[in-house]
C-alpha cells in the first residue's frame, strides 16, 4: 500500500513538473489580442474581394493621430527593435547592419509606390496601408485604446505596413483610393488589393467614392488575388 500511494505521489509530481513550462510560458508571453488565436488566411480575387467590403458613412468627428499609440515595441519586445524597425528589417532587400539601440546602418529596400530603391533607412516612412485617419473614420473610433495599438504596430499582416518613400507617403496623407493612388502604375494592382486587404482584416467599411475607385482598379486587375488574415 506505502508503494502504491509514493508512486501516485511521485506521478502527480511528474505531472506539475511537466504543465510548469507552459504555465511560465503564458505568464511570461501572454496572447495579445491580435495573436490570442491563429486564424488561416482567406484567398479572395479581387473583385470578389471588393464586394464584400461594408459600406458606410465616414465620419472623422474626436480624431487625434494619439489614439492610435505608435511604434510600440513591436512582436519581439526582447528584440530592442521598435515595431517600425522591425518592419524595415523584414522588407530590406539588403539587410542592414544592427547596432546598439536597434540602430540601422547601411541597408537598401524598395519603395513600391514610387518604383525607387531607397537607402539609408532614415529616408523611408513606414505607410500604414489604410491611414490612422481613415481608419478612424470607416469603423476605428469605436475600438478601444488597445485594438487601436494593436492596429497601429500591426505585422500580422504584410500588406499592413509597408516601407515606402518619405515623399511618396507623405503625398498619400490621409487619403483613401478615391483620393490617391500610387504614382507607378505598375504598383496600382498591388496597392488596391492590398488595402482592400487592410480593410477586410480589421473589419473597416468603406465609402461610396473609395467602394467605386476600388472596383474600378478591380476591373483592370484580372488574376489579382487579395489574401486576407482577419483579426478576431
Amino acid at each position: 500500500m506505502m508503494i502504491m500511494k509514493l508512486f501516485a505521489v511521485a506521478a502527480a509530481a511528474f505531472a506539475l513538473a511537466l504543465s510548469l513550462p507552459s504555465a511560465v510560458h503564458a505568464a511570461v508571453h501572454p496572447a495579445t489580442p491580435v495573436q490570442a488565436a491563429a486564424v488561416v488566411p482567406q484567398v479572395l480575387p479581387i473583385g470578389v474581394a471588393v464586394a464584400a467590403l461594408p459600406l458606410a458613412v465616414e465620419d472623422r468627428t474626436g480624431y487625434q493621430r494619439t489614439s492610435f499609440r505608435h511604434w510600440n515595441a513591436g512582436d519581439i519586445p526582447a528584440d530592442g527593435c521598435t515595431t517600425r524597425a522591425e518592419v524595415l528589417l523584414a522588407e530590406a532587400v539588403v539587410y542592414p547592419e544592427i547596432g546598439p539601440g536597434c540602430t540601422l546602418t547601411g541597408g537598401v529596400w524598395w519603395s513600391y509606390y514610387d518604383e525607387r530603391e531607397v537607402t539609408p533607412a532614415g529616408a523611408l516612412d513606414i505607410d500604414h496601408m489604410v491611414p490612422l485617419a481613415e481608419a478612424w473614420d470607416s469603423g476605428a473610433s469605436a475600438w478601444t485604446a488597445a485594438r487601436r495599438e494593436a492596429y497601429a504596430n500591426d505585422q500580422g499582416q504584410a500588406a499592413s505596413l509597408v516601407a515606402v518613400t518619405a515623399r511618396s507617403n507623405r503625398s498619400k496623407a490621409d487619403q483613401d483610393p478615391a483620393e490617391w493612388l500610387p504614382p507607378s502604375a505598375d504598383a496600382l494592382c498591388r496597392y488596391g488589393a492590398e488595402w482592400t486587404a487592410t480593410k477586410l482584416r480589421w473589419g473597416l467599411a468603406v465609402d461610396e467614392a473609395e467602394r467605386d475607385r476600388l472596383l474600378d482598379i478591380a476591373a483592370g486587375c484580372g488574376g489579382t488575388d487579395v489574401e486576407i488574415t482577419r483579426v478576431p
